[in-house]
């Protein structure tokens, strides 16, 4: 009886009913919506054309990988490798094009065929070897990394001018990003819901048993998936490396997860048997979205990690409600329900353009702030070196007034590309950038310049563009310094090792240069090993143990900045300071620290604080059309025991 008056109450109550499983149908798009909204409330910088399309561009990367993650989903399968795949198809098309003078055309064919190539692999791994989804690419995932940094030597390539102009506008304001964005989406749409090979996917995750057992080829078909998720790897790598000019060895890193991320929150089921391709770039643009809008409002970089997490979360919560409430999402190719479908995003789109045009009057009558606005993009806040540039820059910041917004790339060459687009789209006063790589930041600069935006480089030059100054030390000339101390401490003889830093970037390069320059006056010294630590701590304690095993009688240890110096210390032990004189790089800290008590000799200072005080100070100063350096050079200084008690970052 309660069943019956339920089913048979009219008016408002059905109507509430049809709404509430109309957004848990669409639990994705819902979201997209409700996040569109509140930032266009929240800032008066999101709904302008510029910025939205910024947001295309920012989620073309990143939904190009996913659709081909979607195939591999849907067949419920895993694919943790694109990331590597996307920069080594890129790696093969610079170094093929550019270093051995192989036509464009072949050179892009021969990229695309790589992607394609690891993908069998794992197919074939995964098919014929019966290896589990996430060993085989895992593995791949190392492999593709490991070959992208073997051919690109560790440094970025320059990418041919031809195949560049895929990171370029058309007309002036269309993103060619984003028109590749939208192609390789309706392939997908029409591989998922118009090919034999899409039915396949659908019923190999819905029954791997009984898709066998009606007689479909299982092992060939997870071959054809597979290659699938490669060549869109790969067209998603050239696309990356066009928007940055160069093909990055370490472009693309983690980049799986946000393809994975994107392709669950737009509704597919890890389990496979479900997905769409509308869904994967609904996902792929709440990212983009999402991301655009923190950086907007000037959420701090760490906080932004955590609220990205809990989107995801709970956009996968949103489905599960969703599936227990009875939702039946319609599969791309079974038919029905297309014309529904297509009825709910007109009628998405128009919800949307009517509340965010009622926002809009939230600022327009708002005043302009007077305080002048600025931007800093930092390489990565993982560092204690830049996390002093940061402090330095906010006090000055403070000082003078400055509304400064802080970002962090996270070493991610194109999510420093992003930042600064936005800071662009938001019309700044000033921007200060700190590259992750030197060339790659050269067509973000561009733009500013374009857009009569000062820019102020820090710590890194700019190449390929012009900034208005350079703030920096000179890291090729510390390098000799840090050579030249460890030498005169040993009495000019002694074996020393070098801890490097993370392959690919500009100060790994110039630091490993101002080494070797350094160490060329002194015949005496003899370099045991070179040995990659990445900037890190923890790999610099790991790297520094191994090479102890095959080099006891080490005397001396370089290390290309403070962090890996006190992994090495600690790997060291007793010896530091004693037998083993360690000199590190950046004056951090806990680089001071050591120095304080003797285990590490010296760290080669920059004075970061100073770094980040002159860039600001400098950038309104040109905001302000007074006269600029373009160099402004804070000097090195060798800190010792002798010196650190008088010595200030």
């Amino acid at each position: 009886m309660a069943t019956d008056t339920l089913k048979s109450t009219p008016g408002a109550g059905g109507a509430t009913s049809g709404l509430r499983r109309l957004l848990l149908d669409n639990g994705a798009l819902t979201a997209l919506i409700v996040l569109v909204v509140a930032l266009s409330a929240l800032s008066g910088d999101f709904l302008t054309t510029d910025n939205l399309l910024n947001v295309g561009v920012q989620a073309a990367v990143t939904a190009v990988l996913a659709f081909g993650v979607t195939f591999v989903i849907v067949s419920a399968g895993i694919d943790l490798s694109v990331g590597s795949v996307a920069a080594l198809s890129a790696t093969v098309l610079a170094w093929s094009a550019t270093s051995h003078g192989v036509p464009v055309v072949l050179a892009v064919v021969l990229s695309v065929a790589t992607g394609i190539v690891a993908g069998l692999v794992n197919g074939f791994l995964i098919a014929y070897g019966k290896l589990p989804p996430f060993i085989a690419t895992l593995a791949m995932l190392s492999v593709a990394r490991g070959l992208s940094l073997v051919i690109s030597g560790g440094s970025p390539i320059p990418f041919p001018d031809s195949v560049s102009h895929l990171g370029d506008t058309l007309g002036g304001w269309l993103p060619v990003p984003v028109l590749v964005m939208v192609v390789m989406g309706l392939a997908a749409a029409v591989v998922l819901g118009r090919t034999y090979i899409g039915r396949s996917m659908y019923a190999i995750g819905g029954n791997e048993e009984a898709a066998r057992l009606s007689g479909l080829r299982v092992k060939k078909q997870k071959l054809a998936i597979y290659a699938l998720s490669g060549l869109f790897a790969a067209v998603a790598g050239i696309v990356l490396a066009s928007r940055l000019s160069s093909a990055q060895p370490q472009a693309a890193d983690g980049y799986e997860l946000d393809a994975i991320a994107a392709v669950v929150i737009g509704g597919a089921s890890l389990a496979g048997g479900t997905g769409k391709a509308s869904g994967t770039l609904i996902g792929a643009l709440i990212l983009a979205v999402l991301r655009n809008g923190l950086n907007l409002l000037n959420v701090s970089a760490f906080w932004q990690q955590v609220v990205i997490g809990v989107v995801i979360a709970l956009a996968v919560l949103l489905d599960t409600v969703r599936r227990k409430a009875g939702a039946t999402p319609v599969a791309a190719g079974t038919g029905g329900g297309k014309g529904k479908q297509a009825g709910t995003y007109a009628l998405a789109a128009v919800v949307t353009v009517a509340v965010v045009g009622a926002t809009s009057f939230l600022h327009s009558g708002s005043a302009a702030s007077t305080a002048p606005r600025m931007g800093l993009s930092l390489s990565t806040l993982n560092n204690p070196f830049f996390v002093q540039i940061r402090a330095g820059a906010q006090a000055e910041a403070k000082k003078l007034g400055v509304d400064l917004t802080v970002t962090d790339a996270q070493n991610d060459a194109s999510q420093q590309a992003n930042q600064l687009q936005n800071f662009t789209s938001s019309g700044l006063g000033a921007i200060i950038v700190n590259p992750v790589d030197s060339d790659a930041a050269g067509n973000s600069v561009k733009a500013a310049d374009k857009a009569s935006i000062p820019v102020i480089a820090v710590d890194r030059g700019v190449n390929k563009a012009t900034v208005n100054a350079l703030v920096a030390s000179d890291n090729i000339a510390g390098g000799e310094l840090a050579a030249k101390t460890v030498a005169e401490k040993l009495g000019g003889k002694g074996r020393i090792v070098i801890l490097q830093g993370q392959a690919g970037t500009s100060a790994a390069r110039e630091r490993a240069e101002g080494f070797a320059k350094g160490l060329k006056a002194y015949p005496g010294i003899q370099v045991l090993a070179q040995q990659p630590a990445d900037f890190d701590r923890t790999k610099g304690l790991d790297v520094m143990s191994n090479l102890l095993q095959a080099h006891p009688d080490v005397q001396g240890v370089i290390a290309a900045n403070d962090e890996m110096a006190l992994g090495a210390v600690k790997a060291l032990g007793s010896k530091a300071g004693r037998s083993v004189q360690v000199v590190g790089f950046d004056g951090t800290p806990d680089g001071l620290t050591a120095v304080k008590g003797g285990t590490l000799y010296a760290s080669v200072a920059q004075q970061p604080s100073q770094l980040g005080r002159i860039a600001v100070d400098n950038a309104l100063r040109a905001v302000r059309g007074q006269k600029v350096e373009p160099t402004v050079k804070v000097p090195v200084k060798v800190v010792t025991k002798d010196n650190v008690a008088g010595f200030s970052g």
